[in-house]
């Protein structure tokens, strides 16, 4: 399916490597050192949607200075994951899976991550569905911090669940629910208990944490 993907989608690979090209100096392509299957490391792929010489922290916000302009629109549109279809090809990935994590961060958890490390890491999942727009919720002026005390615990949780409860079917709803948040937009709630995906209704009242039962 990966390389029935990669053929499909050429041209839009070609389209969107002349455009990065064309904003900004340097490579087409950034490589994320991950934690896949195993524990083995792996170069994950992805378009660059930052300037090339862009430093700092590894976490991106929402309106992060650091975008190209063609990158802030790769990001919006999640259109800078395409690449990893070459590492699904490669082994290195599932379409499916858990999130594939930063070596630093799997460090904070390492024991709770072993049943995580069984499987390979995913393009899309329950926890990529989950914080699709982590971005706009990391805290500007901490977010390493915040994203390591208070969104890493949910997300480690969330994989926990999906190891445990995967099946053929749990996947091809976690591919159709991936369409509707990619092509319409729709924000999506992941039950904490069940892994059950449904749309996520917009809140009326202001909260200060999250619903447990849903992210």
């Amino acid at each position: 399916m990966s390389a029935s993907l990669l053929v499909l989608l050429s041209l839009v690979f070609l389209a969107i490597a002349v455009a990065i090209k064309l904003d900004s100096r340097g490579p087409v392509f950034y490589r994320s050192r991950r934690v896949g299957q195993g524990g083995r490391e792996f170069q994950m792929l992805k378009f660059r949607k930052m300037r090339n010489d862009a430093g700092g922290r590894g976490l991106t916000l929402a309106c992060d200075d650091r975008f190209t302009k063609v990158g802030r629109y790769l990001a919006q549109y999640k259109l800078d994951e395409l690449p990893q279809l070459w590492n699904v090809l490669r082994g290195q990935m599932s379409l499916v899976g858990p999130r594939p994590e930063d070596a630093g961060f799997v460090s904070v958890h390492g024991d709770r991550y072993s049943r995580i490390l069984d499987l390979k890491p995913g393009m899309t999942g329950l926890c990529q569905l989950a914080f699709a727009k982590e971005g706009a919720i990391l805290d500007p002026s901490d977010p390493v911090g915040y994203y390591t005390e208070r969104l890493l615990p949910q997300k480690v949780g969330i994989d926990t669940l999906y190891a445990a409860e995967r099946s053929f079917w749990m996947d091809v709803r976690i591919l159709a629910w991936t369409t509707l948040a990619v092509f319409g937009r729709v924000d999506i709630a992941v039950n904490r208990e069940t892994g059950r995906l449904t749309r996520r209704r917009p809140r009326t009242v202001a909260l200060a944490e999250p619903s447990v039962a849903e992210a």
